[in-house]
């Protein structure tokens, strides 16, 4: 028997709210499915399972706040016998017509009986996937699930753009007040150190146009992308600063899993992480990072998202500062801040020339690494946006 706590969304979180389960009592679940909604000051956030099994009893009820580490729910670990009272065996589906799915498929008319609590035709589905069904008019009836017991995930919906807006509990004021507490205590306990470097991009810049010269606008890659591809091959390069420091030493992380700064639209900052960013070619870590800052903005992150990031990136883009000193999220140790492109006069073999240059700074924890370590970091990350064939 296992028993599932309400896990840290981040190191600013003491406590959540319990919106929703998705699961009940008997349903058997998979590391990684969805079980929960969460709600926290950084918005309504899916929570997921982290091992196999089957669910014994639920703890907590909705509308609960409940303490991180608090348990939620017991689970029956895969391989034991489940510890469930005996139950009235399951009702035999009956043959239901199909009706049209948007995609042109068949699909049940349908669903399996609902939960305790439910009301008799309620289908299971994650909260983005409501919302995002609700905004194309399309019922639930009508879709397949792919998630947990057959619930709707985002991915069974089509992907349009959605017009955004703020969840009626989401409090710019409390996430604030959040984040300004965990940088309180990250200045507080991590002795930074500050590194900067001005690195000439106009040749990153210039294969950029050239990658984008036959596309249209939507499929354009943005300087965010290849800024982003170059530093996590720095960081990958660099692995001391890569990973958290607990219980007084360093853990390094089995992966470059940047966590991107999201500013939000009603206010506020998050930081979902792009996992194995540095394995991933131009093209595909443009799609990840529009995928994590639409579903940041839309408030249809996972718990997963907002924990496993081994270092932040937080780039200020056109409309930024020229450079920027960030504040280490703690457990990690590092945090690179990218500022505004800018067009300076640059010594190029030996003559002057008007150069398309960018301020990188690397804020890192005195206790896991030195400014050598730091150093080396940018100066690799300086040598790849020099050659950007090798992005």
């Amino acid at each position: 028997m296992s028993v599932f706590r309400m896990p840290s969304l981040g190191a600013d979180m003491e406590s959540g709210t319990l919106v929703e389960w998705l699961v009940h009592p008997g349903e058997t679940v998979k590391r990684g499915d969805v079980v929960a909604v969460v709600e926290t000051a950084k918005g309504a956030i899916e929570i997921e399972i982290f091992q196999d099994g089957v669910v014994r009893e639920l703890l907590a009820r909705p509308g609960a706040v409940v303490p991180v580490g608090a348990p939620l729910a017991e689970i029956a670990v895969a391989g034991a016998a489940p510890e469930v009272p005996p139950a009235a065996p399951a009702p035999q589906p009956r043959p239901v017509p199909a009706v049209a799915s948007p995609a042109g498929a068949a699909v049940p008319a349908d669903r399996a009986p609902a939960p305790p609590g439910r009301q008799p035709g309620w289908i299971r589905a994650t909260p983005a996937a409501r919302r995002r069904a609700t905004a194309l008019g399309i019922p639930l009836e009508r879709l397949r699930g792919s998630g947990v017991a057959g619930a709707i995930c985002l991915a069974d919906l089509p992907s349009v753009a959605l017009p955004k807006r703020t969840p009626a509990g989401f409090d710019p004021a409390a996430m604030r007040a959040t984040i300004a507490a965990a940088m309180s205590r990250s200045k507080r306990e991590i002795p930074h150190y500050y590194l900067s470097e001005t690195i000439d991009v106009t040749a990153a810049l210039d294969r950029l146009a050239r990658l984008n010269a036959d596309r249209d606008p939507p499929a354009r890659l943005l300087p965010a992308a290849i800024l982003l591809r170059a530093s996590a091959l720095a960081i990958a390069a660099t692995p001391e600063l890569n990973g958290w420091w607990e219980a007084g030493r360093f853990r390094a992380a089995d992966g470059v899993h940047v966590g991107w700064a999201v500013a939000l639209r009603g206010g506020g900052l998050i930081a979902p992480a792009i996992r194995d960013a540095d394995r991933l070619p131009l093209d595909l870590l443009m799609a990840a990072l529009r995928d994590v800052v639409q579903r940041a903005r839309s408030f249809a992150l996972r718990g997963s998202e907002l924990t496993s990031a081994s270092i932040t990136i937080t780039s200020l883009g056109e409309r930024g500062a020229e450079s920027v000193l960030p504040v280490i999220h703690p457990p990690q140790v590092a945090m690179l801040g990218i500022g505004r492109v800018v067009s300076r006069p640059w010594v190029v073999g030996g003559t002057i020339q008007p150069r398309q240059v960018v301020t990188v700074t690397l804020a890192a924890d005195h206790r896991a690494t030195d400014g050598h370590v730091g150093g080396r970091l940018l100066t690799r990350l300086a040598a790849l946006l020099s050659d950007p064939e090798r992005l």
